[in-house]
């Protein structure tokens, strides 16, 4: 007598069911990177802003009974479903976490976030917590290297304002200065930050589609703006230093106080912007705050439960990932360098699984008192990442230290073991048509000029105490005995690398 009372709850809780079996591993995903050293993420609090967003206006009384651009409640369903299918069998965990932001839009839907008192856009607010996905990494691998080019033109524009300058590509002579830009630089997380005030803005002001596209080319252009100001701030501060009274600028408290003016210079055009498009409309009278709960209600029982079906059969789904590079033996490390005999190191279980499940290969070996780690694959996107990232998730204390300008030139680390030991840490990328780079962001930008191209990262490790120059010849040895073609030396003094 009791399954004509159940039988209505079926198809909800079986859509419910499908919903949360969609959503638990993006969000495990997601939160894990949040506290991952190795992402250096800020996401967490991104979805605390949302999250306060979201309560905030859905506190507030309802003002409109109805909405008639409500979208399609199984529209939403299979937008969601369809994204984390994409995401599951490409193998990218931030597809899969996209959906979460979809799920923000059915919720802000569902709560009628644009109807209240204190109203938000729905869709906006699923943008703002779009940015709790680990974007920067994927920004700066990506984009990095031409945003780093776009900066140093813009540098370079500001400063022939006052003086000739001489622009070759990131590197700026001026006034017998030689500032190099380096790729952090590129001003990729003051982009971000300033996209995310942008979209915060839009979600309480809930502009237009014209208006927020003029919003949005307005963000992009104080971002590279601020970023060249902030450039040309440094390399001013380091040309006029004793004039300066010998402050270093690219020393703290200088270095970070000089970036958040240019960031909030930058910021002032948007806030601006928002307060002009602001809503002034006047609440009306409050209507009834109860959730519309029929459309749940009205799933039928078939539908629910095909839906659970699709979505274990999703959830399932073995990856099958497109930048698989190519099966690869492990690159064969010499069995001597300079007087020091090889002594194999072997990978971790994780970094063995990664290059069974992806392709590519690595191996590593201990010189003496140095280290050597190279790794070979045609997939740089996915395999090549630079060793702030594989050594801070090991528990070390990473800071880049800029480009240097010696006979291999390589991207310098200092890192900081869990033991307290101090170590060298330098690193270069080389494909196999020659091409050389100290940053994974250009080695990709290039990669994708021609895929397929084999990249190798050729990573060293030598003991802080060491003489730099005892680095640097074990560097030429490693060059000599893996056979790699000579990097061009520099012509010009070493530069000064200008970085966050």
């Amino acid at each position: 007598m009791r399954y004509p009372l159940i039988m209505p709850l079926v198809g909800p809780a079986a859509l419910i069911l499908g919903l949360t079996l969609l959503a638990v591993h993006p969000l495990l995903w997601l939160v894990g990177t949040w506290f991952d050293p190795a992402y250096d993420s800020y996401g967490v609090w991104v979805a605390a802003l949302t999250v306060g967003l979201l309560l905030w206006s859905a506190t507030s009384p309802l003002r409109i009974a109805h909405s008639r651009q409500r979208l399609s409640g199984l529209g939403l369903l299979a937008l969601t479903a369809a994204v984390r299918l994409l995401g599951q069998r490409l193998g990218i965990n931030v597809l899969g976490a996209v959906a979460l932001a979809v799920d923000v839009y059915a919720i802000g839907l569902l709560l009628g976030l644009d109807r209240r008192a204190r109203p938000l856009a729905p869709g906006w607010l699923a943008v703002l917590f779009a940015f709790a996905l680990p974007i920067e990494r994927i920004l700066q691998r990506g984009f990095g290297f031409a945003l780093q080019q776009l900066s140093a033109t813009g540098a370079c524009a500001f400063l022939n304002l006052g003086a000739p300058v001489r622009c070759e590509g990131i590197q700026l002579q001026w006034r017998g200065q030689t500032v190099l830009v380096d790729l952090p630089c590129s001003g990729t997380r003051g982009l971000l930050l300033l996209l995310l005030l942008f979209v915060a803005l839009a979600a309480l002001t809930r502009p237009t589609l014209g208006r927020a596209c003029r919003g949005a080319l307005l963000t992009l252009a104080a971002a590279t703006l601020g970023n060249s100001l902030r450039i040309v701030a440094l390399a001013v501060g380091l040309v006029h230093r004793e004039a300066l009274g010998g402050v270093d600028v690219l020393a703290e408290p200088w270095h970070s106080m000089i970036g958040l003016i240019a960031l909030t210079l930058a910021a002032l055009p948007l806030l601006l912007w928002a307060r002009q498009g602001r809503s002034d409309a006047v609440p009306a009278t409050p209507v009834n705050t109860g959730f519309d709960l029929s459309r749940l209600l009205s799933i039928k029982p078939f539908a629910g439960l095909a839906f659970l079906a699709a979505c274990s059969g999703i959830v399932a789904l073995p990856p099958q990932p497109l930048d698989v590079a190519r099966p690869q033996p492990a690159p064969r490390l010499p069995g001597y360098i300079a007087v020091f005999a090889a002594q194999p190191g072997a990978l971790t279980a994780q970094e063995r699984d990664y290059f069974t499940r992806y392709g590519g290969g690595a191996a590593r070996a201990a010189y003496g008192p140095y280290g050597l780690l190279v790794v070979s694959t045609t997939a740089p996107l996915r395999h090549l990442h630079a060793p702030e990232e594989c050594l801070t998730g090991a528990g070390h204390a990473v800071r880049y230290l800029g480009q240097t300008g010696g006979p291999i030139p390589s991207a310098v680390y200092r890192s900081t073991d869990p033991q307290g030991r101090v170590w060298r840490v330098t690193v270069t990328y080389v494909s196999e048509r020659g091409e050389w780079t100290t940053h994974v962001a250009e080695a990709v930008w290039r990669w994708l000029q021609a895929p397929g191209t084999t990249w190798r990262m050729i990573q060293r490790i030598a003991p802080w105490e060491l003489p730099v120059e005892a680095a640097e010849n074990f560097d030429v040895a490693v060059w000599r005995a893996l056979d790699l073609p000579p990097l061009p030396s520099p012509t010009h003094p070493q530069p000064l690398p200008v970085k966050l």
